[in-house]
């Protein structure tokens, strides 16, 4: 009879010896399969980074109020119509028409 596998405290299933004994076995015999060992493991490094990349200058987060009609002229444009109210108002402040 098989004995049953035992959960760990986190709810993880822990294979019996019968069944970790075939696990080794079968790393055993695949020719591709290699330890990971300490040494091999300090050497890992992660295929990408985590995350969106850095931008050069962030951006604030603000709710603000508009007419109906002019969000929906602005939406009417597509898809990354945000970036381009930002360059409007970029656009606005390099040319001194938004002093304070």
């Amino acid at each position: 009879m098989k004995q049953p596998s035992s959960r760990s405290k986190t709810g993880i299933i822990m294979p019996t010896a019968a069944e970790d004994e075939a696990i080794n076995r079968g790393i055993a015999a695949d020719p591709d399969a290699m330890e990971l060992t300490a040494e091999l493991a300090m050497r890992l490094q992660p295929l990408r980074r985590p995350g969106r990349p850095k931008a050069e200058q962030t951006k604030v987060p603000m709710t603000m109020r508009v007419d109906a009609d002019v969000l929906d002229a602005i939406k009417a444009t597509g898809t990354g119509w945000q970036t381009r109210v930002n360059l409007v108002l970029r656009e606005a402040v390099r040319r001194g028409k938004l002093v304070a």
